[in-house]
């Protein structure tokens, strides 16, 4: 559903979690930020009460055009939430302040917790979600380590471990062509030390640019974990027609993840670009034709997963020339109009890579040899 400045993506489920993935955007640009703030939350919020009254959100990201000046008033809207929070300074390109992507599920139980997750339950799953992780440390390399470190911890206090039970991260690195490479390397120690190498799997993620107000924040992190998964139920997506390895050039992500349910699919795809088997940058400096070999990429990972485009959830773009907004909209609204999403101005981790995109999506076929979601 669209209207306008809110779009809805919905997936029903009679007698289980309804799932729903909600876009909301500025709709009078020309006004101030506090302006804009109270209309993105007054929107949100109505159709929390509305539209969406039986689910409940479990995970928001608000994605600012100047953090440092925008997050104090931010802050009041955000008290006393019972869902994870990402916060993070990635200009919307539609020449907004503001924007917010929120994922809705109904009959999930919330219960508190310390600390920095928010937990969900239904039937025998927990899921896990944390937002706005940071760390303090002369570099990224010692942030993003201490990060993941801490992370671990928490997991492993739960009962659960990095390996077999986190589903997706997120990494936003303040000026990423400069502090992206200490990212791989503190990422890359501590996988090693938590038994996450080329022999066992990584994890789904994007390493992305993006600021927080602490200009000493290098690298921060938003988490999703699933506690109750058994052997064989999350695997992975490679396309290796299309992408190669990440470890083949020094990175230790996936291409993508899908959970297999009783009564649907989860699939995640990381932050994908134009990229070829062989790790290159396919088609340099031409921002149409990335885009198209971006999509290809994306649909092949996803069609390994037995999903397609029309199965998509959400769409996050990540553009680092400003100046490509109006192709990229353009040719993002004329193939996928009914797709929430939102473009980003948030460099990618190599220059040479013009845009990004990320995405989730959902098939109503499950397992049977596994509990419904």
């Amino acid at each position: 559903m669209k209207q306008n400045h809110i779009e809805i993506k919905s997936f029903p489920f009679q007698g289980g979690v309804s799932e729903h993935h909600v876009m909301v955007h500025v709709q009078d640009r020309a006004s101030t930020y506090s302006e804009q703030l109270e209309q993105v939350f007054g929107d949100f919020m109505r159709v929390c009460r509305e539209e969406l009254a039986e689910a409940q959100p479990v995970f928001v990201r608000v994605f600012l055009s100047d953090s440092a000046n925008q997050s104090e008033e931010l802050a009041g809207y955000l008290q006393d939430v019972t869902y994870a929070v990402s916060v993070i300074e990635q200009p919307p390109l539609d020449g907004s302040k503001i924007a917010l992507w929120a994922y809705l599920q109904t009959d999930m139980q919330p219960f508190a917790c310390p600390g920095e997750l928010h937990a969900f339950r239904h039937n025998s799953y927990t899921h896990w979600w944390g937002g706005d992780m940071t760390a303090s440390g002369a570099d990224s390399e010692v942030q993003t380590y201490d990060l993941l470190n801490r992370y671990a911890t928490l997991l492993e206090e739960r009962g659960m471990n990095l390996l077999e039970s986190c589903v997706r991260t997120w990494f936003f690195v303040q000026n990423v062509d400069v502090n992206y490479a200490g990212v791989v390397t503190g990422r890359n120690r501590l996988f090693w030390e938590k038994g996450l190498t080329t022999a066992t799997h990584f994890i789904s993620s994007t390493g992305i640019c993006g600021r927080k107000p602490d200009a000493k924040a290098l690298a921060t992190m938003d988490t999703y974990a699933v506690e109750g998964l058994k052997y064989g139920q999350m695997q992975f997506l490679y396309a290796s027609d299309h992408l190669n390895p990440t470890a083949e050039y020094g990175v230790s992500f996936e291409r993508g993840t899908y959970i297999d349910y009783g009564d649907r699919r989860h699939l995640f795809i990381s932050g994908t670009a134009s990229i070829n088997n062989r790790g290159q940058v396919v088609h340099p400096g031409d921002i149409r034709k990335q885009v198209e070999r971006m999509w290809e990429n994306v649909e092949a990972l996803l069609s390994e997963g037995k999903a397609g485009f029309d199965d998509v959830a959400h769409m996050l773009v990540y553009l680092r020339d400003v100046a490509d907004y109006e192709l990229v909209n353009r040719m993002f609204e004329e193939r996928f109009p009914n797709v929430p999403r939102v473009i980003l101005w948030a460099p990618v981790c190599r220059p040479g890579w013009l845009v990004e995109m990320e995405c989730m999506a959902l098939i109503p076929e499950g397992n049977p040899e596994y509990e419904p979601f």
